[in-house]
């Protein structure tokens, strides 16, 4: 099926300034409310959005095979349920409605009771994540990580190139963007010698992307890397909250715990795969080769800036961090394809983080962790304040966005206050 929406010729006759993360090639999803309206389905374009429920109400997606519940939903999850054909089919007829030659919606009586103004809505949490799993699949990371706490000759573990190394997380502590995390307790061993407990004194923010994927199939089954992207709905930016002091001490032998599960923050807007398909780009060549079921072809890898953002308590914003999707050592098919292959069933609304996106150069390094080097090398704001790690009241913020030069698509942003532990 032609993916209509993707045209970078298109224009929209809802004003889009150049610079929006959000012009008609991109039209991601998203769940929100406000003052008048209980929580629905909503299409992200310029800076307003469409009420999906009202515009299939008014007869504008008569041909199309979604009802009232897939709409009108505080989730995503009703809708993805249809699978990626009748999304695509869904998006491209938004894309028809949107563009800037066709009357029928922009000249409509109808037109204020489906077109909302972003600023008016309170976005949620898009999607029941079913089931969470955190990759760690930058080398660069790997290899910083490694270098700091481990030999810096052989930093990279056996298995770390021979396959997507992730761990199970906790979908019940991921929130949208906006909500703010509490500074956690847990056991600290500062010292070496005996355990504390208090808060956390090492909070650290993760720069990741994350994928949303339909549902899979049955137990006992895997998907194919080749099949791998039929399965995946769209992508979000994550924050993988961590407390390194906490993780230091709890990982070995079974990995993260405490130090990840209090929180994981998301940005609202999914923006579906397909709408990212003019930015693929070839990965990273893997040697050792890998292992037949995780061989891949083609353009795999996707070019995705990334932003992070410093704002302590009543000040400015302060850029720390300007990486790249594209550096992912292992790429989202092959995350997925590895995820399945032992027969684990894959379900609709299952969330897969990416790993903290870490490039080649200091600044792009996607962690306080390795931007301050163990807090060796603290960074200074703005204001004249340092920061080893994040303090309370310090907001948090990451922003996506893929430029051509002919199309910019973006992912809005995930923004966090720190609050201090009770």
């Amino acid at each position: 099926m032609e993916l209509r929406a993707n045209d970078s010729k298109r224009k929209s006759w809802v004003e889009v300034d150049k610079n929006s993360d959000f012009p008609i090639q991109n039209l991601p999803f998203g769940v929100g409310k406000t003052s008048s309206r209980e929580p629905r389905v909503l299409v992200a374009i310029g800076n307003h959005a469409l009420d999906l429920h009202a515009l299939r109400d008014l007869g504008f997606l008569s041909e199309l095979s979604f009802g009232e519940e897939d709409f009108l939903s505080s989730n995503l999850n009703k809708m993805m349920a249809k699978g990626k054909l009748q999304i695509r089919e869904l998006r491209n007829r938004i894309s028809d409605i949107l563009e800037a030659n066709n009357p029928e919606l922009r000249d409509s009586a109808d037109l204020n009771s489906v077109l909302l103004e972003q600023k008016d809505i309170d976005m949620l949490l898009p999607v029941i994540v079913r089931d969470y799993t955190d990759f760690y699949s930058s080398k660069e990371h790997a290899t910083n990580v490694g270098t700091m706490f481990r030999d810096p000759d052989n930093a990279l573990l056996p298995n770390w190139l021979h396959l997507p190394v992730g761990y199970h997380g906790r979908a019940s502590s991921i929130v949208v963007s906006g909500v703010p995390v509490k500074r956690p307790h847990g056991q600290q061993n500062p010292n070496d010698s005996q355990p504390v407990f208090g808060p956390s004194k090492l909070l650290d923010f993760e720069l990741e992307m994350a994928f949303v994927t339909f549902e899979g199939k049955k137990m006992g089954e895997s998907i194919s890397v080749e099949e791998a992207e039929d399965y995946i709905f769209g992508m979000c930016i994550f924050n993988d909250w961590s407390a390194r002091d906490i993780q230091k001490w709890e990982y070995v032998p079974l990995g993260p715990f405490l130090a990840k599960n209090f929180a994981s923050s998301i940005s609202p807007w999914i923006v579906t795969l397909d709408a990212l398909e003019p930015f693929r780009v070839q990965g990273p060549t893997q040697e050792p080769e890998v292992l037949p079921y995780l061989k891949s072809e083609g353009k795999k890898n996707i070019d995705i800036d990334l932003e992070v953002y410093i704002e302590p308590d009543g000040g400015s914003e302060n850029k720390v961090c300007h990486s790249n999707f594209k550096h992912m050592y292992w790429n989202m098919a092959q995350q997925l394809a590895h995820h399945s292959v032992n027969g684990c069933n894959i379900g609709l609304g299952d969330m897969m983080a990416s790993g903290t996106i870490s490039g080649p150069e200091p600044s792009s390094y996607g962690s306080m962790l390795e931007l301050s080097w163990r807090g060796t090398k603290p960074l200074k704001l703005e204001d004249g304040s340092e920061r080893k790690f994040i303090q309370d009241g310090d907001s948090v913020i990451m922003r996506a966005y893929a430029d051509n030069g002919s199309t910019r698509i973006g992912f809005g942003e995930v923004s966090s206050k720190v609050l201090p532990a009770d």
